[in-house]
């Protein structure tokens, strides 16, 4: 049905909190590069109206941090744009901080914690090769 695949994979011993954080962040850096991904409003029985929401399938997959350096640098070196979260972010607070703390780091230092990334189906599993789906 699809001819992408959208696919987040976790640090897999964050505390289910920062997992959701995460999440959360990694899928709104995916909206803002693939406006199509949203859908139309949904509305109920009642005529409420609610946000739109994606037309895709979110994988979400489960990595120890070495595998998503891996995954980052797989990423990089295809020319695949991601969103990237990385440890110290979680000190912030807010984006002016948040941008400061990623611009400190590399890809061969930054810690990450979090990568998401939407591209074609066989390339998506290709870059995130180790990973395994959350549990």
């Amino acid at each position: 049905m699809f001819d992408t695949k959208f696919a987040i994979v976790l640090q897999d011993d964050l505390p289910v909190w920062q997992k959701l954080n995460v999440t959360a962040f990694l899928t709104s850096g995916i909206v803002a590069q693939y406006s199509d991904i949203i859908g139309e409003p949904y509305r109920d029985r009642a005529g409420n109206i609610y946000n739109p929401l994606s037309i895709q399938p979110v994988i979400v997959l489960s990595a120890d941090r070495p595998t998503l350096s891996a995954i980052h640098r797989r990423a990089l070196d295809r020319g695949v744009t991601t969103s990237l979260y990385v440890d110290e972010m979680f000190s912030t607070g807010h984006d002016a901080g948040n941008r400061a703390v990623f611009a400190e780091f590399a890809p061969d230092d930054a810690k990450v914690v979090g990568i998401a990334v939407r591209t074609e189906k066989k390339l998506v599993d290709k870059i995130t090769r180790g990973a395994r789906m959350h549990p």
